[in-house]
Order: C-alpha cells, then structure tokens, then sequence
C-alpha cells in the first residue's frame, strides 16, 4: 500500500555556495514534491536559506531531505503536517 502525501516545510541552510550546484540538481530532481520555494542569499559571507513547500510521501521526502543532508556544507530540517485525508 503506498504511503499517504503529507504537506510540509524544508529548510535549507548552506554555509557554501561551492555545493549550491549539487543542491539544486537534487532539488530539479525532486521537483514533483516541490509546491513553491524561496531562496534568500547573503551576498555578505556567501551563506543562503532555501525555503521549500513539499507534498510527498514519507519515503519521497525523507529521501530528499537524506540527499540533501548529506552534501557537505548543507544543513537541512524539515516538518510535516499529519496525513491527508
């Protein structure tokens, strides 16, 4: 039985900009979970915030988010809302 869609946040912390190009190709990969995203850039020291609104299954998104989390420089948190009805 597939699992159910849930609605939820990803934020995305990068401390480098020198793997920007590995997050957005998970991300372009993953685009189906992808509702709406904001990116916010520290043109200062080189950090950034991606903020993402995702709709996925629990096996999807915790695939994304274990993608993502584990490019160095990358720090990634997440929160999901109950199943849909």
């Amino acid at each position: 039985m597939e699992s159910e869609k849930r609605l939820g946040f990803v934020g995305i912390v990068v401390d480098s900009r020198e793997e920007i190009a590995r997050v957005n190709k998970v991300l372009t990969d993953y685009g189906a979970l992808i509702k709406g995203r904001i990116g916010v850039p520290n043109q200062e020291d080189g950090t950034a915030v991606i903020g993402l609104i995702v709709e996925g299954t629990n096996e999807n998104l915790g695939a994304m988010t274990g993608k993502l989390g584990n490019i160095p420089g990358i720090t990634v948190k997440s929160a999901l809302t109950g199943k849909k009805k």
